[in-house]
């Protein structure tokens, strides 16, 4: 299982609706709104990175009031 935290930066206004719109997606298990430099973050799970990714760009950047988003896989060292 690959899980990654997905930082969402919104339109002005729209971060709670794009937090609820996130949270609906399969794959995904938080989002919520926040303060600071992005608006949203998530936490997704995969199988694969290759599933990750294809979560990240098909799903959740085509969510409306998403202007950008950094992907931070996480890494068990």
């Amino acid at each position: 299982m690959v899980q990654a935290y997905i930082l969402i930066q919104t339109d002005v206004g729209k971060a709670s609706s794009v937090a609820t719109d996130v949270a609906a997606i399969e794959g995904v298990a938080l989002s919520e709104d926040v303060t600071g430099p992005y608006d949203v973050i998530a936490r997704i799970e995969a199988k694969t990175v290759d599933e990750l990714g294809k979560l990240v760009i098909a799903k959740i950047q085509d969510v409306p009031g998403i202007t950008r988003t950094l992907t931070c896989t996480i890494v068990h060292v």
